[in-house]
């Protein structure tokens, strides 16, 4: 029976452990897209991870969302990230930048840019911008057809920048209602072109995106999140199965490294989606942000229909030697959601490991 502690080939890496730390924003980066001074360390403490995906980080100015996340745009980030992975090769670890478009999920006193998506339809919601606190989400300004090939070519950009920084590959952010999800979408994207309108036409650019990544970096070096029916961030998805049936399908040809699944869509369905993949297949048990991070047991239920590799946010926070508590058993530490987003070192790098 596969467990959570067996080594796993993924690209030309090999894992140690089927843990993968998931991507979460930390909101600690300074306002320039800097990483903090301290993300060495933070990501280092978790380095026996199976791998460790990265914050979401913005790979043009265009592209960031919040306040506080950081770039991978320019030679100052690139530099700024090479201490960072340094320290988790250091400790023996493996970590992918995830590169996150926010698309509309952004506002111009952010970082002074428009933000722009598939169709020019607001997100009903507030969004924080940092000084002036929480503001409406503006309408977006809908990229036209010519352009979107260009917002594909930024994760390449973005690609080829990560792998100068030392990351070992990269992860595509395409769920949690931003820009990739936002094509996939049925109420963001009300396109008549050849990216909206059938199926075909609202994989398209996460498949473009895609490719344009694995050309940059290689393919084995690319993977890519989505969060089937997922409705963060007002997303809605009509015929999720034939959605996402057709988005595996053109995806599986490009050889990348892995697809990276939220529980955010029924057992059987993501069984199935499990099933139709060829590469290494990550799960997430706790879907989107709700009650119940996901556990130990979650995971191991995972492994068991068919899943090569779970990965855990929340837990990382507290437990940044989660893959020893997992096997001695030990109980897992809760981290005060106030700290979450708040900056500094409370709640970031104020969780020591177990001591026996």
């Amino acid at each position: 029976m596969t467990s959570l502690f067996d080594s796993f080939p993924l690209g030309g890496l090999r894992l140690p452990n089927r843990l993968v730390m998931a991507p979460m924003t930390r909101a600690r980066a300074a306002a320039n897209g800097i990483p903090n001074r301290t993300a060495a360390a933070y990501y280092a403490q978790r380095a026996t991870a199976g791998l460790i995906v990265s914050e979401g980080v913005q790979p043009s100015a265009q592209g960031q969302s919040n306040p506080h996340t950081p770039g991978l745009h320019n030679d100052a980030q690139v530099a700024a990230w090479r201490p960072v992975t340094q320290a988790v090769h250091a400790n023996g670890g493996r970590i992918f930048a995830q590169l996150m478009h926010g698309g509309r999920v952004g506002h111009p006193d952010v970082v002074g840019y428009h933000p722009v998506a598939p169709s020019a339809v607001a997100l009903k919601s507030e969004l924080f911008t940092g000084p002036k606190g929480r503001r409406p989400a503006p309408v977006p300004r809908a990229l036209s057809t010519a352009e979107v090939r260009g917002e594909a070519g930024v994760f390449a950009d973005a690609a080829r920048r990560a792998v100068d920084a030392g990351f070992d590959g990269v992860e595509l952010h395409g769920a949690n209602g931003y820009l990739i999800q936002q094509f996939l979408s049925s109420n963001a994207n009300l396109r008549t072109d050849a990216y909206g309108g059938s199926v075909a036409g609202r994989i398209r650019f996460a498949v473009e995106a895609a490719e344009a990544a694995a050309d940059a970096i290689g393919a084995d070096r690319v993977g890519i999140r989505l969060s089937p029916g997922g409705t963060v961030w007002d997303m809605a998805e009509e015929d999720v199965p034939g959605l996402y049936g057709a988005l595996f399908d053109a995806l599986a040809p490009l050889g990348l490294a892995y697809v990276h699944v939220l529980a955010t869509a029924e057992e059987e369905l993501l069984v199935a989606l499990r099933k139709a993949w060829p590469s290494a297949f990550i799960l997430n048990p706790g879907g989107q942000i709700g009650p119940r991070p996901g556990d130990q047991e979650s995971g191991e239920h995972w492994l068991g229909l068919g899943a090569d590799l779970i990965s855990y946010g929340r837990p990382y926070i507290a437990n940044p030697d989660l893959v020893e508590r997992f096997r001695a058993g030990l109980p897992l530490r809760e981290a005060d959601r106030e700290t979450w987003y708040t900056g500094g070192d409370t709640g970031y790098l104020d969780f020591p490991s177990h001591q026996y």
